[in-house]
This record gives C-alpha cells, sequence and structure tokens, in this order.
C-alpha cells in the first residue's frame, strides 16, 4: 500500500468513533471470562453512553448478575466496514474498554439493559491506533452522514460509475496512473475518500467538499460543486484547484496521513 498525502478536512478521531459506534449492526464484547458476538443489542445516547441490551435468560446477563458489584471488566470492539466491493473492507476497527454494570433504565420485560462506562476509548486506521479520553469523546458528535453513507456509496459505486470518475479528475494524476478502479470508499459531512486500486495494491485519497456539510440534505450541492470542480478540471487539463476548494491528491505539507490517505487528528 502506497501512502498519499492530502490536504482535505477531516472528521476528528473522536467524532469518528462515534460515527463507528453509532452506525454499526454489531459488536464484539470480551469480559473477564467470556467472549460474545452481539447483532443489534446496543444503542448510544446522544453523549456517547453505549447500553448493551441482553436478554434476562442469556449468559450475558447470568455473568454480570454474578459479578462482583454487578460490574464486569469489558472490552467492546467494532468493526467498520466499506460497504462497496474493495480489496480490504476494513476502514477502521474502535475498541472501547471499561467497567460494564445494571443501566437501570426501564425496559421492556425480559431485557437486562447493561451500561458501559468507558475508560479509554481507541480507533485503529491504516495501521496507526489512536487514542482518545472519555471526556473528549462525550463532547464529540456523531457525523450528519453517519446512518446514510453506506447508502450512499452503495447507490454512487453501483448506479454513478460515471461521477466516481469525473471526482476522479480531482486526484493528481500520479495516484491515478496504473490504476485499474476507482471507487468510492468512505463519505462524511467533510468530504469523500476514494480509493485507486492497482494490480498489486491500493491507496486512498480524500476529497475535501468545498464545505462542511450543514446537514445530511446538504449533500447533494456540495456533490455538485465538486462535479463542477470536476469538470473544469477536465477542459482546463488541470488537477482541479478550483478557487472553492483545497487541492487533493498528493500535496505537500499537512498532517500525517494514513493507509487510508486521510489526515490524522
Amino acid at each position: 500500500m502506497v501512502l498519499v498525502q492530502a490536504r482535505a478536512g477531516a472528521p476528528s478521531n473522536a467524532e469518528r468513533i462515534r460515527s463507528v459506534v453509532a452506525a454499526s449492526g454489531s459488536l464484539s464484547l470480551t469480559t473477564g471470562s467470556r467472549a460474545y458476538d452481539l447483532v443489534a443489542l446496543h444503542t448510544v445516547d446522544d453523549l456517547g453512553v453505549l447500553r448493551l441490551h441482553a436478554p434476562a435468560d442469556s449468559v450475558l446477563a447470568l455473568e454480570s448478575a454474578c459479578a462482583p458489584a454487578g460490574e464486569l471488566t469489558a472490552l467492546v470492539e467494532f468493526t467498520d466496514l466499506a460497504p462497496v466491493r474493495v480489496r480490504d473492507r476494513v476502514r477502521s476497527r474502535v475498541t472501547l474498554a471499561g467497567r460494564l454494570g445494571p443501566s437501570g433504565t426501564r425496559t421492556e420485560q425480559g431485557v437486562l439493559v447493561l451500561r458501559l462506562e468507558t475508560v479509554r476509548a481507541s480507533i485503529a486506521r491504516g495501521g496507526v491506533v489512536e487514542h482518545v479520553g472519555p471526556a473528549e469523546l462525550a463532547r464529540a458528535t456523531v457525523d450528519l452522514l453517519a446512518f446514510d453513507e453506506a447508502g450512499m456509496l452503495a447507490h454512487l459505486d453501483e448506479d454513478h460509475p460515471e461521477l466516481v470518475a469525473e471526482l476522479g479528475r480531482l486526484v493528481d494524476p500520479g495516484c491515478l496512473r496504473g490504476a485499474v478502479a476507482l471507487r468510492p470508499l468512505a463519505l462524511d459531512r467533510h468530504g469523500i475518500t476514494l480509493r485507486c486500486e492497482y494490480a498489486g495494491g491500493h491507496q486512498d485519497v480524500r476529497i475535501a467538499f468545498p464545505a462542511p456539510l450543514r446537514s445530511a440534505e446538504d449533500i447533494r450541492r456540495q456533490m455538485d460543486r465538486l462535479l463542477a470542480r470536476a469538470a473544469r478540471a477536465g477542459r482546463d487539463g488541470g488537477r482541479g484547484e478550483a478557487a472553492d476548494g483545497p487541492p487533493v491528491g498528493r500535496a505537500g505539507g499537512g498532517a500525517p496521513v494514513g493507509a487510508d490517505g486521510e489526515e490524522r487528528n
């Protein structure tokens, strides 16, 4: 894999973690004595507090009831997968560590709600692990597109490959040299990430929107602005570095960039 530097807006690590946790449909839980794979059994509140909704007759509920003070040492892991067919679909892995105990939240009969008191959180992207404190995590917000991203990317990839190719005009030509495919990999309120696939590897390039989205409905307007830049780049034979957007692709300076081609925060 080749690392690409790009000066482009991107979510903070805390925002990434909040978005992955909120949008994920499953998780892996490891306690002091057992491991669980839980599907559609968690919720997250506005402060990012994770709650597990375990059947009252489940092994997890029994383990919690037998734990000292009703609390379990817990490691909760989420895997963020690209919703399109690419060579390596794992975009990031999120880990929350803390204490899991009864929430006290009233819920439907036959369900035990367990609340995770997060002590530390981390996100692994491109072989780099970044840590985020609980206070920073609580202040962060879920990305505006977190719940719609998968459907939007799948639609773009399957139904509008010509638009993806057009966006490729905004990528440094050196990144596209030898590429056999260009696919949409990630989407958030700050921009879109494209994956350049080669016969022997891949690299990801970030393209920032001219301005961060103010609502999910703003995505069409910002995409239209990117496509207009791409059209100008095609006419000019350049890289699309129009006045209403930052350079993308192999740009100098900026923060260190990971294997997904996005700036580290």
